[in-house]
């Protein structure tokens, strides 16, 4: 029977991969729903893994498979291959019917990210129980390890990976944008299988025994008597214990939430070094962290607390079960009870490295904004519950005092993510406005009614002396009901809460971590140089608001008459496109809005915060503005300091910077004739060439005659330049000689065209031709180069 199952098996894959490469996309899916509902689970295990890998690509890269990161909302294909992939749709049904037999495919631990891989090759187990009994060990060495995974965990971890497999898009095209089908599927399955109300959904499809079989238990079932623990019904089937769907139909919702945040967090969040990974996986690490539980859970025995009474049952083992569920930050949904295990277990740790990277390393521009919007959103999980809150103003929305445990419990998350924050927002470009805003944003967070009070609190349970705690526990814990008093039940739920926040401290940073507090004197003196650079700011953003609006009227309707600047250089250096009118005044909004938060996290004193700023005006002034940034005198000219860094970075000081090169040859401007710039280059060009060296000649006379020539052939605006001070580059430019030269640029300005235009309609109504209307023309134009020439001096003095 085996044979001609194979046989058969064979002819329909090679039938598959003929209609691959002849058949558009939806007569293939078409083709393929019928395999699935009527070929046995025999034959499609061997169909299987090709198929996943046409559709997601290779995991090398080479096959590209579907592209779902370029297939977008706008192509006829997109609801084609959404509704194929679908939780509901064939390929999930696929994957339940061979998961129904318990077939195993194999994955290359090649392709495990960096830390994972070199742990696994070194002999040692990774703490995640997704690796767990799946380990292939060959004859051939350690460096031919597969992982041999179910059909769902084999389905997630080849979708997951297509997201970072390195791939050869088409000229033009990225797979960056959210509105892909990649996205969309994502967003789709966490919805699915993570849903912010109610329970995972069974799968809608279902073998001949009527059921779709979880994964066989990774390990027996644990008990927590020897800590006095009395398990809750979810502790049956936690993470570490996947008994069989048929044992507890429960827990056929819980495994496929696990493999689904599993994947997704070991394959995507790994962006850390192996040393910390290693630190981690460390088992002194976890000796400490559970010495630690063992000298909490050894004191006294009590009886079992009643529900809701925040015993130290609930946190065994860092599984918060009764706390308010946690922000996933990747569906921006909460989840329910039977998946807070699965957050709280693998999101924390990971999430928190992986920003803590992020905040690191990234580069210190705007695009940090999706970095920032995804670790503000797992802080406010109270935002996306769902519940109806007060109609207040965002600024006065106090945080619920349910949500206290869950700051507790990611107390690093609000603190450490902070600190780091700040250092980067010093050596950011504040005048920016979407830096201005990122910086407003943070401070508008934790500026919320409650929560500083939350984080400070928790720092002082963290930093509860242990001794203490043993003083405070009582012999024995009763009820009031059974004669004990209130007092002894406050003080149990202070030993919990402070088990809680050590517990989770420990867990991220290590048991000799050392904590820097949040409302110390250390973090509070960088807020304070936070203030000043945000002072400087706002300072930098009005200068050049102002100057912007001096140009702006300086340059009215007459300047097209020639009485305005036609210097291509006439530009202020400190401003960008995106630093100009509107949003210099965003910008401006922006920095006092988060002054005024920062004052109220940190509890400043708004005299002081006034006195600050003041003094700040007062000790810069124009003169200063316009100084050189701080340098020192190297070998080859100025170096900067980090001092003068900072001023160029918030545009206190900078260099003054023009043109060097030849003036003919810089960008076409928006108010040129690109056809006539062009033509009258190669006119002058010609000119240059071939009378040059007597154009320089004349120039160089001391007579009137060289100061006419001047006039009309050196360029005046780079002459002028060599007066300001310059940057040690622009002073190597400067040492070039400059030859006179006629530019005939001037006249494809459309400033310069009307004006001739109007002049010759002026010379129609006086009776003058075309002809001698370009004499009169020509002949102002001479009389206006004497003019300058006998009384540029005299101009000049003035």
């Amino acid at each position: 029977m085996a044979a001609p199952t194979l046989q058969q098996a064979s002819f329909l894959l090679a039938n598959l991969k003929s209609d691959a490469t002849t058949k558009p996309l939806l007569q293939r899916c078409q083709d393929l729903v019928k395999i699935i509902d009527e070929y046995p689970a025999k034959e499609l295990h061997l169909i299987f893994p090709w198929l996943v890998e046409s559709v997601f690509g290779s995991l090398d890269g080479v096959i590209a498979g579907w592209n779902l990161r370029l297939l977008h909302s706008r192509s006829h294909e997109f609801n084609i291959v959404t509704e194929f992939l679908n939780p509901c749709g064939p390929m999930l049904k696929l994957v339940y019917k061979l998961q129904a037999e318990e077939y195993k495919y194999e994955i290359p631990v090649n392709y495990l990210p960096g830390p994972v891989k070199a742990c696994i090759q070194e002999g040692v187990l990774p703490d995640c129980p997704l690796f767990h009994n799946k380990l292939q060990f060959p004859l051939s060495g350690l460096l031919t390890l597969n992982l041999a995974l179910n059909p769902f965990e084999f389905f997630m971890f080849n979708f997951a990976f297509c997201l970072i497999t390195p791939k050869c898009y088409p000229q033009g095209q990225h797979g960056s944008s959210t509105d892909s089908a990649y996205f969309v599927l994502v967003d789709t399955y966490l919805k699915y299988f993570l849903p912010s109300e109610g329970n995972v959904p069974p799968s809608p499809f279902s073998d001949s025994r009527g059921s779709v079989t979880a994964p066989s238990p990774r390990y027996s079932p644990i008990s927590f008597a020897g800590y006095g623990v009395h398990s809750p019904s979810l502790l049956k089937h936690h993470i570490f214990h996947q008994p069989s769907v048929n044992a507890d139909p429960s827990a056929q919702e819980i495994w496929r939430s696990e493999t689904l945040l599993q994947m997704f967090v070991e394959i995507w969040l790994h962006h850390y070094s192996l040393e910390m990974y290693q630190k981690l996986q460390s088992p002194q690490v976890k000796l400490a962290l559970l010495q630690y539980r063992l000298s909490m859970s050894s004191m006294p025995c009590q009886p079992h607390a009643p529900p809701g009474s925040g015993t130290l049952h609930t946190y065994q083992v860092l599984l918060p079960f009764h706390s308010p569920p946690p922000l996933w930050v990747f569906s921006h949904a909460c989840v329910p009870i039977s998946c807070r295990v699965v957050v709280q277990r693998f999101v924390q740790q990971k999430l928190y490295l992986f920003l803590q990277h992020c905040f690191g390393h990234w580069p210190l521009d705007a695009s940090f904004r999706a970095v920032l919007e995804t670790w503000l959103s797992f802080i406010q999980p109270w935002r996306y519950t769902g519940e109806k809150m007060n109609p207040q103003p965002d600024q006065n929305r106090t945080v619920p005092d349910k949500w206290e445990s869950f700051v507790q419990e990611n107390l690093l998350m609000y603190t450490k993510l902070f600190q780091v924050f700040l250092n980067r927002a010093v050596r950011t470009d504040l005048v920016n406005a979407k830096n201005a805003l990122m910086v407003f944003r943070v401070a508008k967070v934790f500026a919320q009614p409650n929560l500083a009070d939350m984080i400070q609190k928790g720092e002082q349970l963290f930093l509860e002396p242990e001794h203490v705690l043993h003083h405070r526990q009582p012999r024995g814990y009763l009820t009031p009901s059974q004669g004990g008093s209130f007092l002894s039940s406050r003080q149990k739920v202070v030993t919990d809460m402070v088990f809680r926040v050590k517990s989770h401290v420990y867990s991220l940073e290590g048991q000799d971590c050392q904590y820097k507090q949040m409302f110390g004197s250390d973090l509070r003196g960088a807020v304070m140089k936070l203030i000043q650079m945000i002072a400087q700011a706002r300072q930098t953003a009005k200068r050049i608001s102002d100057h912007a609006s001096e140009v702006a009227a300086s340059s009215s309707f007459m300047s097209w008459f020639g009485l305005g600047s036609s210097d291509l250089n006439n530009t202020f250096s400190g401003a960008e496109p995106e630093e100009s009118g509107e949003c210099l005044k965003k910008t401006h909004e922006f920095l006092d809005r988060a002054l005024e938060n920062l004052c109220l996290i940190f509890k400043l004193n708004q005299g002081q915060l006034s006195q600050l700023i003041s003094n700040l005006g007062s000790s810069q002034d124009d003169g200063n503005c316009r100084q050189l940034p701080d340098c020192v005198q190297g070998e080859n000219g100025l170096i900067l300091t980090d001092l003068g860094r900072r001023q160029i970075i918030n545009g206190l000081r900078r260099f003054d910077l023009q043109y060097q090169g030849d003036p003919e040859l810089q960008p076409i401007r928006s108010y040129e004739n690109a056809l006539l710039v062009r033509l009258f280059y190669r006119i002058s060009s010609l000119v240059n060439e071939r009378y040059g060296g007597h154009m320089s000649a004349l120039c160089s006379r001391p007579d009137f005659l060289g100061r006419l020539g001047r006039h009309y052939l050196t360029d005046l605006n780079s002459t002028a330049a060599t007066h300001h001070r310059q940057s040690p580059t622009s002073r190597r430019m400067l040492e070039r000689s400059r030859q006179a030269r006629l530019s005939l640029r001037p006249l494809a300005s459309y400033r310069t065209i009307l004006l001739l235009l109007l002049l010759y309609v002026f010379g129609a109504l006086l009776s003058l031709g075309p002809v001698s209307s370009t004499l009169v023309i020509v002949a102002g134009g001479f009389l206006y180069g004497l003019f300058m020439a006998l009384f540029r001096d005299k101009l000049k003095t003035h």
